[in-house]
């Protein structure tokens, strides 16, 4: 037993140093590594143990610290060196410090101060304004929920603001150019944002787990970016790409493309639109939209990008229109109420584990003709730790079952195979005849004639049956395009 316990002992003895080698040495509270002949305050340990804490309260850094009866002076701070320190309420940065690292000060939900002495030769917290920014650049690079913009801040830097929970509004002043990537991210009590016309920059995800954030306003004149139609949204003039929604977003009919990231974590959304004019869903668009019930996806939409509803939890079913020609991956995993799918003839591609870990998924309706012509990844539906499949039926078209039963993309994942669908109506087949032809142009002609309110009628998908939608179909004959 006494040698088991020295086997402990020595094991614990051999540990310590290991455990202690996060830092160097700890005076006042404040921990530092040594940097030749300079010391850099560094993290408290590792934020993501169960027991961090961190640094807590008002912290003072020192322009000197002494360890071992040698003085070292405080040059540098550690990137992620206060990251998650929810107890942290200031923070006093000396004349001093060169050096500050990348998220230094991410994700302090509780910190209302931010000072730069007078005197920092790369730093300072000009007009008071609680925040950190680089002189040379005028980029404000770390900021609180107490931080005023300075008018004479050029440039939003990346994570600026992360995980400041109490900042319900920020006032971004025209001298700003630039906002980068993730600047406001978990913001989650921000509620509105302006944006004013000299920013020609925005990165990727700024609002991103911005949950309350209700309405999104770029000033007019803004030679990059606009909120057309009172959108919500950030959209980009010259390609019509929407870059950044929130929860009341509303999707203009003129874009074109939802961009990577758009709605990425608006746990707030609860339903989207997604018009005719769209062609592509970026990838992520949509990940993470927990509170998202309800999608409708524009006839003319040809890519679903990869994650693009990742971790929609609350979908519950998708019609994938006759337009879309690739489904990428991961596109609708997790996605773990999703109880139907349909899928049209028009896909020649569906990613890896496209509607994987889809727990609930019950019935999927597959219009695809020929599995010839469709590249399909590994694991489409795919469920974790859960093999039976026995509840979940796969509907294609007449005379089609067998081809899907010897398919090793399809079987494994489905109790039942029935061919119990007929063709889809093709767009721009007015008559019914699952054919586009001239006799479609003459069936519209009549449907305008008679005053019909035929619905088939309404070729290009605008509310309105009229001679736009012959040409319509004569474009669809002729192989052309009528968007």
């Amino acid at each position: 037993m006494k040698q088991l316990s020295r086997f402990y002992i020595l094991l614990l003895a051999l540990l310590l140093p290991a455990l202690a080698s996060a830092f160097d040495f700890q005076v006042d509270g404040i921990c530092y590594n040594i940097n030749g002949n300079e010391a850099t305050v560094t993290s408290k340990g590792d934020y993501y143990d169960m027991f961090f804490v961190g640094y807590l309260g008002a912290v003072v850094i020192p322009p000197t610290v002494t360890h071992y009866g040698i003085t070292y002076p405080v040059t540098s701070i550690d990137e992620i060196a206060f990251y998650c320190c929810e107890g942290l309420t200031s923070v006093d940065i000396p004349s001093s410090i060169t050096k500050i690292g990348d998220f230094a000060f991410g994700n302090c939900p509780a910190l209302t101060s931010i000072v730069v002495e007078s005197g920092n030769p790369r730093y300072d917290s000009r007009n008071n304004c609680n925040a950190i920014i680089s002189t040379a650049d005028n980029t404000l690079i770390a900021g609180c929920k107490n931080t005023m913009i300075p008018n004479s801040v050029t440039s939003i830097g990346e994570r600026a603001f992360e995980g400041c929970h109490g900042l319900t509004s920020i006032v971004i002043p025209n001298s700003v150019t630039a906002i980068g990537n993730k600047a406001f991210y978990n913001c989650d009590g921000l509620t509105r944002i302006n944006i004013p016309n000299s920013v020609t920059v925005i990165g990727n995800n700024v609002f991103e787990n911005c949950d309350e954030l209700a309405g999104i306003v770029i000033e007019s004149g803004n030679p990059r970016y606009d909120s057309r139609d009172n959108c919500n949204a950030i959209i980009e003039t010259a390609d019509n790409t929407l870059i950044v929604g929130c929860k009341n977003t509303t999707i203009p009919n003129s874009v074109t493309t939802i961009g990577n990231f758009a709605f990425c974590y608006c746990w707030g959304l609860t339903s989207i639109i997604i018009p005719n004019s769209v062609t592509v869903i970026g990838k992520c668009a949509f990940e993470g939209c927990i509170g998202l019930t309800s999608v409708e996806i524009g006839n003319s939409v040809t890519s679903i990008g990869r994650y693009a509803f990742y971790n929609c939890q609350g979908l519950t079913s998708i019609n994938i229109p006759n337009s879309v020609t690739e489904i990428g991956n991961n596109a609708f995993y997790c996605c773990d109420r999703l109880t139907s799918i349909v899928i049209p003839n028009s896909v020649t591609s569906i990613g890896n584990e496209a509607f994987k870990n889809c727990w609930m998924l019950a019935d999927v309706y597959c219009y695809i003709a020929d599995l010839s012509g469709v590249s399909c990844g590994n694991e489409q539906f795919y469920k974790e730790y859960n093999g039976d499949y026995s509840g979940r039926t796969l509907h294609v078209l007449q005379g089609t079952a067998d081809a899907y039963r010897a398919d090793k993309n399809w079987y494994p994942y489905f109790g039942r195979i029935v061919d119990d669908l007929i063709p889809e109506r093709p767009t721009g087949d007015v008559n019914g005849d699952r054919e586009v032809n001239i006799a479609d142009v003459n069936a519209g002609i009549d449907i305008i004639l008679n005053g019909s309110e035929n619905p088939s009628g309404d070729v290009n998908g605008d509310g309105e049956i009229n001679i736009a939608d012959v040409n319509a179909v004569i474009d669809i004959i002729l192989g052309g395009s009528w968007n």
